[in-house]
């Protein structure tokens, strides 16, 4: 192992691996030009859109609730992952075969990373979800806890995931065993990412899935708005996770199991990963512009840095996070205080 580590510093393994598997280097490692400035623009964007979301969550005391601090974690995820995928970019082309392979991998894992951070805030999201739904007191003494759990494990898990390549699960001693669209990464560590992100998307439509099942069995009366209203979010959270992602799974798939130059499509596997990442840009809109409250800090935010006018007065910030639909369709009939459409109702939808 240590040899391994030894050519970490070798600048010129990165050009041996991508001759390899790219049939020489002007294949793997040229600038896309407008393609790579669009998308250092929509990086540019999810940074913005989600610092958004952060400043909003932290300067109001209102939103510092359990649901609205997993949204924060998400948007902090969201940014991370924007700057990640733009010093990727800027850090391609011709930049690539000046950097040592502990530079590669510190470039490709920190993508890595925060892109998985994402999606395990999504779960998170989706397990705190369903624990407000099935229990009966919604956010009592141990919600602190579980949160700061979740979201502990979270980037945990993503930090691993991403840092195992430069900690030893990589081909540098092995070139047969290299990826075509990471050079550098084994086939076997790309298969287990598209294994673990595919059962994380699996796990998130089973717990909406279980969310689904309470709100249907819940008393008939007013199961019908709320399963609308919750159809609704998770049918715009899961498609755009699957719409953005499955792509890139495809490429991931079959880079794990193509036979070296044989799958062409693999050559061109960025485009796929930027799209990937407009999920990142799509995250806020889902998590919260549904949301009324969210929507009047954005405003006062806004109003502060000269790009609106006027402020919304304070005592209108009182409103939980939910959806405008659900929010409207609470209030419609009244539900019984222990039933478990009622304590979705007050978390969110």
């Amino acid at each position: 192992m240590g040899s391994i580590y030894k050519e970490y510093f070798n600048p010129a393994k990165i050009r041996e691996h991508y001759n390899y598997t790219k049939e020489g280097a002007d294949g793997a490692g040229s600038s896309h030009g407008a393609v790579s400035a669009l998308t250092v623009a929509v990086c540019c964007l999810i940074v913005l859109e989600n610092l958004l979301v952060l400043i909003s969550v932290c300067r109001n005391q209102k939103l510092h609730s359990p649901m609205y601090i997993f949204i924060g974690n998400l948007a902090f995820s969201d940014l991370l992952a924007g700057l990640a995928f733009m010093a990727n970019i800027l850090l391609s082309g011709a930049a690539t075969f000046r950097l040592t392979p502990l530079q590669w991998f510190v470039r490709e894992g920190t993508a890595f990373a925060t892109l998985a951070a994402s999606v395990f805030s999504l779960l998170a999201i989706a397990i705190e979800r369903h624990v407000a739904v099935t229990r009966v007191k919604v956010y009592g003494g141990g919600t602190s806890c579980r949160m700061v759990l979740l979201i502990g494990a979270c980037w945990l898990v993503a930090a691993a995931v991403g840092s195992l390549p430069v900690m030893g699960w990589n081909c540098i001693s092995d070139l047969r065993d290299c990826s075509t669209v990471l050079p550098l990464y084994s086939k076997r560590y790309v298969l287990f990412v598209v294994t673990i992100f595919t059962l994380i998307l699996l796990a998130i439509v089973g717990l909406y899935g279980r969310i689904y099942c309470i709100v249907r069995s819940s008393h008939a009366d007013i199961a019908s708005a709320q399963t609308l209203a919750l159809l609704k979010t998770v049918t715009i959270v899961l498609g755009a996770f699957i719409v953005c992602w499955l792509p890139a799974f495809v490429i991931l798939l079959l880079d794990a199991s193509c036979p070296l130059r044989s799958c062409r499509v693999l050559y061109r596997a960025n485009y796929f990963f930027a799209f990937a990442t407009l999920n990142s840009a799509a995250n806020p809109v889902i998590y919260t512009l549904r949301s009324k409250e969210m929507r009047r800090e954005f405003r006062r935010v806004l109003c502060c840095c000269g790009a609106g006018r006027g402020a919304q007065p304070p005592g209108r910030c009182a409103v939980p996070l939910r959806s405008s639909s659900s929010l409207e369709r609470c209030g419609q009939k009244p539900a019984p205080p222990a039933s478990p459409v009622t304590r979705e109702c007050t978390t969110s939808v």
